[in-house]
């Protein structure tokens, strides 16, 4: 063993290679992506890596590895465990015969996710095990003990990080390389009986599925990571249960003082019962601090029932706990005064949390960066279509921020590809609202394909817009079909988007680079006028990945402040200086939209060649 300074992200991915992992493969997506490509770059190539298409594809692509004996590993944030719900639900019956654990990182807050989804719940509604680490060094030895369950167990089980173990930084114990466990799959073993699933394999499955849980719960009421501790305050009948991250807030506020008796739930699902009414006992009241849903309160107050025990179980569910949102130091803190009594009334709790907060920095809403060639497409379509009955349907990913002032050109956005159907619905209500679908290249192989085939089948009446950066921007410019490079480094034919579209029905698709503003333009109004499905695609780099040209220059003589550059475009490049517009040379990239805009020319800009 030696010391690594690691992220937690990257601590799951080493403790897996550790493990004997054999593939691992996922689709990008904050707070988890780092979690791949850690492997990645510790792979000495005894282990395929892959970005799937989406989340899906990846769930049944682990499954099949460990059909085989592989130990394997599939990677998302929540929101994309709905996306790999299906096969999921399906595999917990066939079961696995080499480990397979199913990371999902959660995001209280949520800081860059859509919901505030938690995953235990999909543990108990999917019955399988789960794993809930509280530090770096907890995940990185949990992961090894989860593929081991799994294996043991032929059943996949889930790994349930969240944020603030995914990013955070510590220094920890790993294993040196001749430590490394190294598994050889035995190979697929054909069986009907056992990879086949019918009716009535299912309905044996599900009963040995209950058997194993039950036991499970036994087993994880002596595991290690689930940990009941004594009062050590003498006489106290007071208790905290907790888990993840909060664990590590609770034992923080509890280091300087006497602490009530505590429970730390490691393995939300089965969940460890026994350990629970050990801790329950002797206790009379308990304080359940978790994130995001009161998963542990609702086990202790059943547990209470049935086994007749009559300690008070608070939380989120009694009002004793905020309901939303993700846990902090300082909010535990407070939660744990009031419960312990520990004389803080309202004011000075204020006073507190006034002192611990640091002065506002300044607000900068998130927008496009500075000669992103989505402003161009947006900007493109707003003006082609001015003065017309539009929606503009969008999509997951960075051209999500077009809905800032003064593009205002994201009305809808649920989950991704969703617009795409949702423009079809918007239509078949509203025959006479020009329909609009952006959806991302990434995000058009993940899940738009399937929208674009029900738009021809259905004779849907909608332009779909594809935004081509050729890359997966948002999560960290991540490879996808359409980039020509794999996960393993390979050089491979590139998935073609107009090949695709016209494969599936689509008669009019036309590519278009989106910073020749005029031809943009009139390519939107040509192409819109026309009736049922068809297709632009805007193609041009992001503009992170490109060598910057020459930044803009104003001309002050010609500059007549109209500020229209600003007002239509809203680049964070166009600033305001001293009362006037000009360029900010550490942001611009040279894109030349803005000088597409100007309409006295007072803005130029000198491409290099």
């Amino acid at each position: 063993m030696h010391k690594e300074f690691l992220m937690g992200n990257a601590a799951i991915a080493r403790g897996a290679i550790a493990a004997g992992l054999n593939l691992i493969c996922g689709y990008p997506g904050t707070p988890s992506t780092e979690v791949l490509e850690t492997t990645a770059k510790n792979n000495d190539g005894k282990i395929y890596v892959e970005w799937s298409v989406n989340e899906k594809a990846a769930m049944e692509l682990g499954a099949g590895a460990a059909y085989c004996g592989a130990r394997s590993m599939v990677t998302m944030k929540q929101v994309g465990l709905n996306v790999a719900s299906d096969p999921l639900m399906s595999l917990e019956y066939i079961g696995v015969k080499g480990g397979m654990v199913i990371m999902v990182a959660d995001d209280p807050g949520p800081i860059s996710s859509q919901t505030e989804q938690d995953t235990r719940h999909f543990a108990s509604f999917s019955k399988l095990p789960c794993f809930d680490p509280s530090t770096v060094q907890e995940a990185y030895d949990m992961i090894q003990e989860a593929l081991e369950f799994s294996e043991k167990y032929h059943t996949p089980v889930f790994f349930r990080p969240t944020t603030r173990v995914c990013h955070a930084y510590a220094s920890i114990d790993v294993k040196d390389r001749e430590e490394y466990k190294e598994n050889k799959p035995e190979g697929f073993v054909k069986d009907s009986s056992r990879w086949v699933i019918f009716p009535r394999l299912s309905y044996n499955a599900h009963m040995n599925i209950e058997e194993r849980n039950a036991e499970l719960s036994d087993i994880f009421s002596g595991y290690g990571r689930n940990i009941v501790l004594p009062p050590s305050e003498p006489g106290c009948r007071k208790g905290i249960a907790s888990h993840g991250i909060s664990w590590t807030y609770v034992k923080e506020v509890l280091r300087d003082r006497e602490a009530p008796a505590l429970f730390k739930v490691s393995t939300p699902f089965p969940f460890p019962e026994k350990a629970a009414v050990n801790f329950l006992k002797d206790l009379d009241e308990v304080l359940c601090i978790e994130e995001l849903d009161p998963v542990i309160e609702r086990e202790l107050v059943y547990v209470c029932g049935k086994y007749h025990l009559n300690t008070r179980i608070i939380g989120k569910l009694t009002g004793h706990v905020k309901t939303a949102g993700e846990n902090t130091c300082d909010s535990v803190r407070g939660d744990i005064s009031f419960f312990m009594g520990w004389g803080l009334d309202d004011a000075e709790l204020q006073d507190i949390e006034v002192q611990d907060t640091p002065p506002e920095l300044p607000v900068r809403p998130p927008v496009l960066c500075a000669g992103c060639p989505h402003r161009a497409s947006f900007y493109a379509v707003k003006q082609a279509m001015k003065g017309q009955k539009t929606i503009f349907c969008g999509d997951i990913g960075c051209y999500t921020l077009g809905n800032a002032m003064p593009l205002d050109m994201v009305d809808t956005c649920l989950c991704m590809g969703a617009g795409v159907n949702i423009a079809q619905g918007v239509g078949k209500i509203e025959p006479d609202t020009k329909c609009f679908a952006f959806v991302g290249d990434s995000t058009f192989f993940a899940s738009a394909i399937t929208g674009a085939v029900n738009a021809v089948y259905n004779q849907a009446d909608m332009t779909l817009i594809v935004l081509d950066n050729s890359t997966t921007a948002m999560t960290g410019h991540q490879p996808h079909p359409g980039t020509g490079r794999t996960m393993m480094g390979q050089v491979v034919d590139k998935v073609n988007i107009e090949a695709v579209l016209r494969g599936v029905g689509l008669t009019t698709v036309e590519t278009v680079d989106p910073l020749q503003l005029d031809k943009a333009v009139e390519t939107v109004k040509r192409v819109a006028a026309e009736k049922g499905v068809k297709a632009i695609i805007f193609r041009s780099p992001c503009a992170v990945l490109i060598k910057p040209d020459k930044p803009a220059v104003i001309d002050p003589d010609k500059c007549i402040q109209c500020r229209k550059c600003i007002n239509s475009l809203g680049c964070p490049g166009i600033i305001i200086s001293d009362g006037s517009v000009k360029i900010d040379n550490s942001l611009c990239s040279g894109c030349g939209l803005c000088t597409q805009v100007c309409t006295v020319g007072a803005i130029s800009c000198e491409k290099e060649v």
